[in-house]
């Protein structure tokens, strides 16, 4: 399934089984809140034999992009690569009419992992003045930890920090569905009313 939905690519990996081993059929879940679904997940997901921290990332990510289909928060790109923006791969970015793109960085806990997250979101925005960036997390204790560096400035280019499993993130999921979703424009690199061709000085 998640195959199909293009969540995964190729043949399944360890992370879409460990995913379908706590929700056979994610769309068969009964949630009240977004983060109640991811709540619900994690405390399966945690029983699990063989996790890993290599594992837990992508998994979140999957958790994640499926909760967004649950929402209609559609179109969603995994994986994904900004133009003009060399070297980032953002984990899952939405693109909106009214601010451009909306890149989530998901990351299970954090430390010093925010400081990559900030670096991609001020590249981001350097191309996408009105881009909004979230770090997506688990971990509450260090959440907080960044959210005064936001505040105090240390950190610049990421908006928000939000912990998945807390009420921030049903806010998260109300404000994104005020925003019109579609596929991004196709990027024209020059574009001039006044262009000198090589046909237009055959045709003289």
């Amino acid at each position: 399934m998640l195959n199909k939905l293009g969540i995964t690519v190729g043949n399944d990996t360890k992370a879409a089984n460990a995913f379908m081993k706590v929700f056979p059929n994610f769309f068969e879940v009964q949630y009240q809140k977004p983060s109640e679904y991811i709540k619900e997940f994690w405390e399966k997901y945690k029983k699990l034999p063989d996790t890993n921290s290599n594992l837990n990332g992508k998994v979140f990510e999957y958790v994640l992009a499926t909760l967004c289909i649950r929402e209609n928060i559609l179109p969603v790109y995994l994986s994904a690569k900004v133009a003009f923006v060399p070297n980032v791969v953002y984990d899952i970015m939405f693109y909106t009419s009214e601010r451009g793109p909306i890149c989530w960085s998901v990351k299970t806990s954090l430390r010093e992992r925010y400081k990559q997250a900030d670096l991609e979101s001020i590249a981001l925005k350097y191309v996408h003045r009105k881009a909004l960036s979230y770090l997506i997390t688990l971990d509450e204790k260090e959440a907080n930890g960044v959210k005064n560096k936001i505040v105090s400035g240390d950190v610049i280019g990421l908006d928000n920090v939000i912990v998945a499993t807390n009420p921030e993130f049903d806010e998260l999921i109300l404000e994104l569905k005020e925003f019109v979703f579609s596929e991004p424009p196709t990027v024209k690199v020059i574009e001039s009313n006044q262009i000198i061709t090589k046909e237009k000085i055959n045709n003289l």
